[in-house]
């Protein structure tokens, strides 16, 4: 397929209009069904019993009823075989409580489950330092960017980021996914990942305002021109490459542990969200921008007192 003649700046305005809907309905999910903290995030205890047959929930539930202590929601089996079962609690057990649990479900089971507790204290500390890891990364991302192109793009490019990882907390908000620390670490992946895409489509823009230097770039139509030849140029990468990795990722959902489901389902939303947004969110954008910079230089120039000769 030949992209030579796709005008992509042309169709910013829907894919605009596609983010902003994207965004409101995110908001609105965010708003009515809020966040499925995991325990990571918020106080509470995991209990994790894997066999090597299927396990019944029937029993584990009587289990915990003989304790005096009732899972916080629904048990949950997992596994080739459900061979695993997965208890969630909303306090966290003291030493007492974590070996009581570990000798029952061992003479019911013969199996030591692993559990897993965190205090309100730990779970606000690792919710700050996860915000505080998301916010240090996009600084310095803009920082480099500022650098190596120019702080325009870097803006632009941050706010594309911040798209798609808005876009994974609403998808993961709608139906009500644990959030974990696995999920951070995708996060954070997705971020890296997309802006070399990001950064990718930029340095062709570059290249084109090298070899336009002799033409003094002012007007949109000017930018439109030079950031489409870039996005042409990378097109075909940027799918390519986005594809390749869906592909891996896909694998990983569907036949992975489900130790890493979180993850991968995080990957999946943010690469397809990552390469739809390097091209149709931060470019576009840049070039919004810098028109109206531009324009607003030239009008400083035209204020200017001209000296006397």
């Amino acid at each position: 397929m030949n992209f030579k003649n796709l005008d992509f700046i042309a169709q910013r305005n829907k894919f605009f209009m596609l983010s902003g809907i994207i965004i409101i309905l995110g908001i609105i999910c965010l708003s009515i069904f809020g966040m499925n903290l995991g325990i990571d995030f918020s106080k509470g205890s995991r209990v994790d019993i894997q066999g090597d047959e299927s396990l019944s929930i029937e029993k584990v539930n009587a289990t915990f009823e003989k304790l005096n202590m009732e899972p916080s929601e629904p048990i949950v089996t997992s596994g080739t075989n459900s061979n695993v079962i997965t208890a969630r609690f909303n306090q966290a057990f003291n030493k007492g409580e974590v070996a009581n649990i570990q000798d029952a479900i061992k003479e019911e089971f013969g199996i030591k489950p692993s559990i897993s507790t965190v205090s309100p204290q730990v779970g606000r500390m690792q919710a700050k330092n996860a915000f505080w890891a998301i916010m240090i990364s996009a600084l310095f991302i803009i920082v480099y960017v500022s650098i190596r192109f120019e702080f325009l793009q870097g803006v632009a490019a941050i706010v594309a980021l911040f798209h798609d990882a808005f876009l994974i907390i609403a998808v993961f908000s709608l139906f009500h996914i644990e959030v974990n620390i696995v999920f951070i670490a995708a996060v954070l992946t997705i971020v890296g990942y997309s802006i070399n895409d990001t950064i990718v489509t930029f340095d062709r823009i570059r290249e084109q305002q090298r070899l336009n230097k002799k033409k003094k770039l002012r007007t949109f139509a000017d930018f439109k021109s030079i950031t489409n030849v870039g996005i042409q140029q990378t097109f075909r990468r940027s799918i390519n490459t986005s594809l390749t990795t869906t592909l891996a990722v896909l694998a990983l959902l569907f036949f992975g542990a489900t130790s890493i489901w979180t993850f991968s389902l995080a990957l999946l939303i943010g690469l397809i969200s990552g390469a739809y947004s390097s091209i149709f969110i931060a470019a576009p954008l840049w070039v919004l921008m810098k028109v109206r910079w531009s324009r607003h230089q030239g009008k400083k120039k035209q204020a200017q007192p001209q000296t006397e000769t």
